[in-house]
């Protein structure tokens, strides 16, 4: 199978979807914390306050789960880039560090869905509570 200028390109359309739904992930959360921090002032509940202790971790790691995307995004428009001036082994070192970054974004990404479920069972835990 020939490195190609294809090889990367598929792996570009990709790391943009991806890129997209991190900033939804991220614009979600925001509009959450502003809610939350609302209901903070009114109420001083201390679930909300670990609510929010929640978010501020969520939001790191949705934070370097974007740098890791970009990062991963870069690496393959530099790979295209190589590719299109004829230089091959340094465009097929540029793809492989453009899988390894994108792989720690996924990583990174499936950590933050368990750390949202941590924030949803603090939501059910004070519904139990009542």
């Amino acid at each position: 199978m020939g490195f190609s200028i294809s090889t990367p390109a598929l792996l570009f359309s990709a790391i943009s979807l991806l890129i997209l739904a991190y900033t939804n992930k991220f614009l979600a959360l925001a509009s959450l914390i502003r809610q939350k921090i609302e209901q903070y002032e009114i109420n001083h509940d201390l679930n909300i306050l670990m609510q929010i202790n929640n978010f501020q971790l969520r939001l790191r790691v949705i934070k370097y789960t974007q740098v890791f995307g970009v990062i991963s995004f870069l690496f393959c428009v530099i790979s295209m880039f190589l590719i299109f001036v004829d230089k091959f082994l340094p465009a097929e070192i540029s793809f492989g560090i453009s899988l390894v970054t994108m792989f720690i974004s996924l990583l990174l990404s499936l950590q933050e869905i368990f750390i949202s479920i941590g924030a949803l069972n603090i939501e059910l835990n004070r519904i139990k509570e009542k």
